[in-house]
């Protein structure tokens, strides 16, 4: 059949297997992540975050050790410093958040900027490079997303009172600071585990439309998670296909076709919320 050839195709040549299982274990990982962001308004702080990597990874590729290694560290160092100046200067968080942003963002291309290939090793910083993705590289995402995974299941219900009041996690004794920067800590773990495949620019987007449109259909947590790996997933092998049949950029394909599914859910929701207003007013004028 001509449409599955065309879905199965591009899955022959093994860069293209292991850019799927790559992008797969980072859908896994930002689901998880990207739901608590989604429900606590956290977006603009997981974007922020996404750029804080850029300095420890250049100077990762600038000294040749493991932009992994130097991913974490940044995001981490990212989210201590958010921390620091929400609860020392005299602005509002968001502020805070936002010089941060642009000034890791600045620092990061500023420390690339001394490498020779500039341009090369900028572009695949910001925008990945997920048809370069290693076994090596799928190892370390395995881990990052393990780690992901037990965290979310063993500190659920920290992170269930954290998202839905603060001060009921505090009555209960589940410590909402320390839920709070663990909640950091694996912010920073799963984008970690994701800039490698699309880049830092555009793990924003696995983290926030994913859970996002599952929200669109789902109220339960687990289930947004659940239904949120799976159009992840879905948004993975699409822009993958779309990639290798049109020749564009593979981890902006699987990003932009990801938000794109937000808007298409969007419009079928609404669509049928209209119908089903449609069907109740003949009722209410009946009983009426």
């Amino acid at each position: 059949m001509p449409w599955l050839d065309w879905l199965t195709v591009p899955f022959e040549p093994a860069f293209m297997q292991r850019a799927l299982v790559g992008g797969i274990v980072a859908v896994v990982a930002t689901s998880l992540v990207g739901t608590w962001v989604v429900l606590r308004g956290m977006a603009f702080l997981g974007d922020a975050l996404a750029h804080g990597v850029v300095p420890g990874v250049a100077l990762a590729v600038l000294w040749g050790f493991s932009p992994i290694v130097g991913a974490l560290v940044a995001a981490l160092v990212m989210s201590g410093l958010v921390g620091v100046v929400s609860n020392r200067a005299r602005v509002r968080e968001d502020t805070g958040i936002g010089l941060l942003f642009v000034g890791m963002l600045a620092l990061g291309v500023v420390i690339v900027s001394k490498s020779d290939s500039f341009t090369t090793d900028v572009t695949a910083l910001l925008f990945g490079d997920v048809l370069g993705v290693s076994v090596a590289d799928i190892r370390g995402q395995v881990v990052a997303a393990t780690i992901v995974v037990a965290a979310t299941v063993a500190l659920y219900r920290p992170f269930l009172a954290l998202t839905f009041n603060r001060d009921k996690a505090f009555t209960l004794g589940m410590h909402p600071s320390l839920a709070q920067a663990t909640m950091l800590s694996l912010l920073a773990l799963s984008i970690v585990a994701s800039f490698q495949a699309i880049g830092t620019l555009l793990v924003f987007a696995l983290l926030v439309a994913p859970p996002s449109t599952a929200l669109l259909f789902v109220r339960r947590v687990p289930a947004v998670m659940l239904v949120s790996i799976v159009l992840g997933s879905a948004a993975v092998v699409l822009g993958l296909v779309l990639s290798y049949h049109h020749g564009t950029a593979g981890g902006a394909t699987v990003a932009g076709v990801s938000v794109a599914g937000f808007f298409v859910a969007l419009v079928v929701r609404e669509m049928a919320d209209v119908v089903r207003r449609g069907r109740a007013e003949p009722a209410l004028q009946r009983l009426r």
